[in-house]
């Protein structure tokens, strides 16, 4: 297969293919959530504190919301099969140093190694993904992506914390490398050489940073996520009446939540697929609104706030896919990798401002009750922002889109023809 070639949109067996990005995606997400059941560990390995600790964590998810959109721009012009490995092989080089390093300073720089490389791989999948799977199943494929993260949080990174707490923390970080170098390998054999519009110049690539229709996206993302990490981080504060402060109760509804978010993740994807994506992100925001103001009154319940968390994680998780789905459909030629990675930024940015206006609700209110009616008008908000955005460009770009696609897949065949008919795969 050489460099050459690339793989026309809808063509081949994309759902196997977009499975082995989904397993990439596990391996980031879990790299991602698993060090937080493992500080207390990394605190007595490292002789830091628990504030140090946390650090490693928070500077991960931090790189990753900054480099995103710096990577997926430089890297524009790679094959994403390039991309791709290179993403999983940054990954798995931060963690084998993590799990060498004898001293927190050198463990915090391989964080922010590895965090870059789980930057350059979740964007360009979700791109990837939607380029395989062509236009008509372009959220199936988007969901399928996402899935793998949360299925991270609800597997990844409870099987990660066991596997540390059984042959130590270090063992849990080789897993995950194993994990990601796998994948590499995976993807350098079975994918195809995909070039996404190779011959689009840099500025054409970076103009969706003054995209109006683009930036109300990214804002309705930021909006929701904000919403979405509100409650699930302080899930212990909030929901302590009914938990009584027992670690077991409180990991038991962060796996019903885990479980409920990735079957609202793919249903959602589905839905984008056949109605309009927007209508798909207004009705879950609604539907978040509408829980957490209902969570409000059951927090003495466990039974009632184990059934509310399935239903949150259910719709929480069912804005990113179809949030992405819209933002393609704005994205100019080649501007595919930026645009995903931007959207995935933001959602990061909402999770650590939810951290910070939590913080801030805890100290002022004094009561943790005020951060599921905050984290409601959040997502009404976002909610009317995305029905004040007008569908009629979307809708038509996708059909400008598609065509382009079906005369770049006639060209190809053409082409192909010519040489004799020699496959695209």
């Amino acid at each position: 297969m050489g460099d050459e070639e690339n793989a026309a949109p809808g063509q081949g067996n994309w759902r196997a293919r977009t499975a082995i990005l989904t397993l990439g995606a596990f391996a980031v997400g879990t790299d991602g959530y698993v060090l937080v059941g493992l500080l207390p560990e990394i605190n007595r390995t490292l002789h830091v504190g628990i504030a140090a600790s946390g650090q490693l964590v928070s500077i991960f998810a931090l790189v990753y919301a900054l480099l995103s959109p710096l990577l997926a721009t430089v890297t524009g012009r790679w094959p994403r099969r390039r991309v791709l490995v290179a993403g999983l092989m940054l990954l798995g080089a931060g963690n084998a140093v993590t799990a060498l390093a004898d001293n927190y300073g050198l463990v915090l720089a391989s964080r922010i190694l590895a965090g870059a490389g789980a930057a350059m791989f979740t964007a360009s999948a979700v791109a990837t993904a939607a380029h395989l799977a062509a236009d008509r199943r372009r959220g199936t494929a988007i969901a399928m992506v996402t899935a793998g993260s949360t299925l991270s949080l609800v597997l990844g990174a409870p099987l990660g914390t066991v596997i540390g707490k059984t042959w130590g923390w270090q063992a849990a970080i080789w897993f995950i490398t194993a994990i990601a170098l796998t994948v590499a390998v995976a993807i350098a054999i079975l994918l195809p050489a995909i070039r996404i519009d190779q011959d689009v110049a840099l500025r054409q690539r970076l103009a969706p940073l003054t995209d109006m229709r683009v930036l109300r996206v990214l804002v309705v993302t930021l909006l929701a996520f904000i919403a979405v990490f509100l409650p699930f981080t302080y899930m212990s504060a909030v929901f302590a009446p009914a938990t009584g402060g027992d670690q077991s109760r409180i990991a038991l509804l962060l796996m019903v939540f885990g479980i409920f978010a990735t079957g609202g993740n793919l249903l959602a994807g589905r839905l984008a697929d056949r109605y309009d994506a927007r209508l798909v992100v207004i009705g879950a925001t609604l539907s978040m609104a509408v829980v957490f103001l209902v969570m409000a009154g059951v927090r003495e319940s466990f039974a009632a706030v184990a059934v509310m968390h399935a239903l949150s994680g259910f719709v929480c998780f069912s804005v990113i896919g179809p949030q992405q789905h819209r933002i393609i459909a704005f994205a100019p030629p080649g501007g595919a990798p930026l645009v995903t990675s931007l959207n995935l930024s933001t959602a990061y940015l909402g999770n650590f401002a939810s951290s910070v206006l939590g913080a801030v609700i805890l100290s002022t209110a004094g009561s943790p009750t005020w951060i599921l009616p905050t984290a409601a008008v959040f997502a009404i908000t976002a909610s009317v922002l995305a029905w004040s955005t007008r569908p009629r460009g979307e809708v038509m770009w996708r059909h400008a889109g598609q065509n382009r696609i079906d005369d770049r897949s006639r060209s190809d065949a053409g082409a192909s023809a010519g040489r004799g008919g020699s496959a695209l795969l």
